[in-house]
Formats: C-alpha cells, structure tokens, sequence
C-alpha cells in the first residue's frame, strides 16, 4: 500500500512538473504570438495611415494658395469638408473621389489646423468628442470623451509661394483595431485552455511512461531481496538447526561431531558460492568484470573445459564431446577468467539436465568476425514460455531438480551478464523432451572499453 502511494505521489509530481513546465512555456508563447499580432496590427495601421495622409498631403499642396485660408478646390478635393463655423459642402468630385475614396470610410478622419495651430476644417468620419487642441507631433494616439481611440500623423503644408499654410491631421478609429486585438486574446486564451488540458493529459500519460521504468527496476530490487532472502535462508536454517541439536546433546560423539561440522561447512561453502555469485554478477553488470583484459584462446578454453567436465559426464552417464571447427586459433581480448565461468555454467547445467545416457556437444565456430561456441545437449528441453525467463537471476524452470544439484539459478543470469560485457550475446532454442542449444557469440579481437 505505501509502495503504491509512493508511486502515485511521485507520479502526480512528475505529471504536475511537466503539466507547469509545459504550461508557462503556451503562456509565454501566447503572449509572444499575442504581441506579434498586436505589432503587426499596429505596423500595419501605421503603414495605410502614412500612405493616405502622403496622398493626401501631395494633392493638398497642389490646391493652397494663401496661408490659413481655404479655397473652393480644397471643398472639391474634400468633398465632406466643413469648415469651423461654417455650413459644409457635400458637392462630389469623381475625379479625386478615387484617390482619396479611404478618407471616406468610416475610420478615417481629417483636420487642417492653421499655422498658429488654431483648428480651420474637419473632414471624413469626423469624431464629436475629440479635442481641437493641436499637439505638433507626427505621430499621435489620442482618445475622445468617451475613451475610444485614435492613431494620427500630423504633417506640415506648404503654399504654392512656398510659405507655411498650416497642418494637415490625419486620423484612424481604432476601434476596430481594439476589437481585433478582443477577438485574437480570445482565441489565443482559449487554444492556451485547450492546450493546457491535453498538456494535462498526455504529461499525465508521461508520467506513467517515466515511471514504468523505475517501478519495474524497483520490482527487480524486491525481488532480488526476496530472492536472495530466500536463498540464505535455507542454509542458514540447516547451520542453526545443527549447530542448535549440536548443542543439546551433552555428550556428542566425534563421529556425531564430525558428520555437523562436515554439514556446517557444506551449508557455509553453498553460502559462500552464492555471494560470490552475487559480487560477480553485480560488478560483471558494471562492466568490472573487463577490468583485467587479455587475448583469449577459445579453442584452448573449450578443450580445458571439456578435460574437466569428462570425470563428472562420466559419472552421470551422460557422453560429452566437443567440435573444433577451425583451423585457426579463435581469440578475442576479455577476461579470460569470466570467460571460462560463462562456457562452464552452459556445460555444468547442460550435463545436470541432460539424463542418463544422453549426450552434450561443445562446438566452435568462426562466422566471419564472430566466433561462435554452442553447448548442445538432449536433455529435458526447456518450454518456449520459459526461455525468455531462464537468464532472469534466481529463476529456474524446475526448482526440485534445482535444489537438488544445489544450484542458485544465478548460472545463466552470470553468463548473459558476461556475455553483454563482452559485447556479445547469447540465445537459446529448446524443445521439450527433445533438447536445447546455447549459442554464444562473441566478436573477435574485441578491443573497447578496455
């Protein structure tokens, strides 16, 4: 239960940091594409305005005669024109209607102000609220009684005499620019929302993904420590047990002394094994196991091997023979010592479940840079469900003959280890009742991580 809830609350952490994570950086973006749009918007308003009010401005000095004061060709260049104080003249001209036809949409506005800044004319979409103080600068956002805003230019107009008339304003509403800007915050806060909560979901789903690792690694440890338990447990309760009626016994024959103390170094010596098992199987997974490298004649390997094992084929009725299918010597740079372990378990377990009368083969072989070392036997065959198991540490597929021939089911475990740090690799075909074939191969001349 607290397993569980550990995970869990990790989980939620893990989920919760890549939900934050991923979540400022759509906020930042947000904002960043937000004010992309807004500028671009602005650039572009700016743009159109100077266009118009530049228009404007060269037919406008074409018409001004004297300073201040407007003649009837500036009412037909701006048919809406009205004067301050006076009626205005709504007389059209087709002529420049189509140059200046922007300055009769709805957002476009413009005043012409006299030298002395004093406000002569308005013209266009004209808006009541705004003041007629004049502010002598090019550009302008200026608002109106009731707060709605306006980008302007202000430029200076010239007579035919060259002498200062006056100035010529042009304006653009931004309301629709405001409403613009409205409706992409919108947009954009509503895709952050959406985002956000498939954000939620997959770092939730990421979550898992980056715990399936670790919960599985941790499963192994449990495992590991259960089984280990497991396996210490059994000789000591045999030394503890002995030891115990030992000690009961006020009087204990040197017979009866001697068959506890050969018991308690049988069970010490099978403990004894299976630490050094664990201390090779734990640094040969760290890659120690090639901290001693040197060339290693596997032809001479295999018949050393096959020398020891005769005796003990022998007395379990079982026929070992070997194949050297090369002429040449087959070396490879590792550790020789790890080496040997590897091709020893294959054997020693190959005779232990081979039965009587039944035979085991060492082969070797050179397939192009690999070198190849098979033990075959036809023993009792391990089930196709099995053999992706059989190199998980303490797993065996029959645990009463294990227990039995005092193994530990680390023998396989070891010789994969040793193999993957040799940089090769080890596969298994088997059949049941019929019997099974390790391959191993090993690159030749292997000079990494040395």
């Amino acid at each position: 239960m607290k397993r569980n809830s550990l995970f869990s609350q990790t989980r939620i952490t893990i989920a919760f940091w890549y939900a934050g994570v991923m979540g400022l950086i759509l906020i930042i973006f947000g904002l960043g594409a937000y004010q992309a749009i807004k500028r671009s918007y602005s650039t572009e308003i700016d743009r159109d305005l100077q266009s118009i009010a530049g228009t404007l401005y060269q037919s406008l000095e074409l018409q001004l005669q004297q300073p201040g004061r407007i003649d009837s060709s500036i009412e037909q260049l701006l048919p809406n024109l009205c004067q301050l104080g006076e009626r205005c003249f709504s007389t059209t001209s087709s002529r420049t209607h189509r140059n200046l036809s922007a300055i009769n949409q709805n957002s476009y506005y413009v005043r012409l102000f006299n030298s002395s800044g004093r406000l002569l004319a308005v013209a266009g979409n004209y808006p009541d609220g705004l003041s007629p103080d004049f502010e002598r600068k090019t550009w302008q956002t200026v608002s109106d009684r009731e707060e709605n805003n306006y980008r302007q230019i202000t430029l200076l107009l010239h007579a035919q005499s060259e002498q200062d008339w006056g100035y010529l304003q042009v304006g653009y509403s931004l309301e629709e620019y405001k409403n613009l800007l409205i409706r992409t915050k919108k947009i954009i806060i509503l895709s952050s929302i959406f985002s956000l909560v498939l954000v939620n979901g997959a770092s939730w789903g990421l979550a898992r993904v980056a715990m399936r690792p670790i919960y599985e690694s941790y499963k192994q440890m449990e495992q590991f420590s259960a089984d280990v338990a497991h396996e210490l447990r059994t000789p000591l309760a045999t030394i503890q047990s002995t030891v115990e009626s030992a000690l009961l016994t006020s009087q204990l024959e040197p017979s009866k002394a001697l068959n506890v103390l050969k018991i308690v170094e049988r069970q010490n010596l099978r403990l004894i094994k299976l630490v050094v098992d664990l201390l090779l199987l734990a640094n040969t997974q760290q890659n120690f196991v090639r901290s001693h490298c040197e060339p290693c004649c596997l032809n001479d390997l295999v018949e050393d091997l096959i020398e020891e094992f005769l005796s003990i084929a022998s007395v379990n009725q079982v026929t070992l023979s070997y194949q050297i299918q090369v002429e040449e010597s087959l070396e490879i740079l590792g550790n020789c010592d790890q080496l040997y372990r590897l091709v020893f378990n294959l054997i020693d377990n190959a005779i232990q479940y081979t039965p009587e009368y039944g035979n085991v083969t060492v082969i070797l072989k050179r397939i192009n840079h690999q070198a190849l070392i098979q033990v075959r036997d036809t023993g009792i065959g391990i089930a196709r469900s099995e053999q992706q198991k059989i190199f998980n540490r303490f797993y065996r597929v029959h645990n009463d003959r294990s227990r039995k021939t005092g193994g530990s089911g680390l023998g396989l475990a070891i010789a994969c280890a040793i193999v993957q740090s040799h940089q090769g690799s080890i596969r298994v075909q088997s059949e049941l009742g019929t019997g099974s074939t390790f391959t191993i191969q090993l690159p030749l001349k292997l000079r990494s991580r040395i």
